[in-house]
């Protein structure tokens, strides 16, 4: 006998549960209900995870970039904390593009995404003008992976 519960029309749980919702679509995949698994919602989860899984990575690179840029523009201002920034943001990158390999393909469409977004923060940053910064990454996603690069 099933634990899922029949899905019913009127049922809206996905959008009132979504825990309840994503167990009760397991529990049917399990058992082979594919009738009754609510596929629109199943699909546009699916979709989500990839789309989380591309925003943490373009956030990694993100972090990598704005402080590079720091480093840079502002040396001056160099610190520990900033090192320690870019070499946490360096693994989680690693760990991230381990985790879903098809995006370190996809790494100079990322890193290009999460330069613009970088760029104004280090402007931000460092009251210094956003025309400081060049248009484009000045970094390539190797360098921006590497231990040990900072730019001088």
């Amino acid at each position: 006998m099933s634990n899922a519960p029949r899905i019913e029309a009127e049922d809206d749980l996905y959008a009132r549960d979504g825990s309840a919702w994503s167990r009760r679509e397991a529990e049917l995949l399990r058992q082979g209900r594919f009738g009754e698994i609510d596929i629109a919602n199943v699909i546009e989860e699916i979709e989500s995870v990839g789309r989380s899984e591309r925003q943490r990575l373009k956030s990694n690179y993100r972090l990598v970039i704005q402080h590079l840029l720091k480093w840079q523009y502002q040396p001056e201002r160099r610190s520990r904390s900033w090192t320690d920034t870019i070499r946490m943001q360096r693994t989680n990158i690693e760990s991230n593009e381990e985790d879903s390999p098809s995006l370190k393909g996809e790494a100079a469409e990322i890193v290009a995404a999460a330069y613009r977004l970088a760029k104004k923060d280090a402007a931000d940053e460092t009251d210094l003008p956003l025309s400081t910064f060049p248009e484009t990454c000045p970094y390539s996603a190797e360098q921006l992976r590497a231990r040990d690069f900072l730019p001088e």
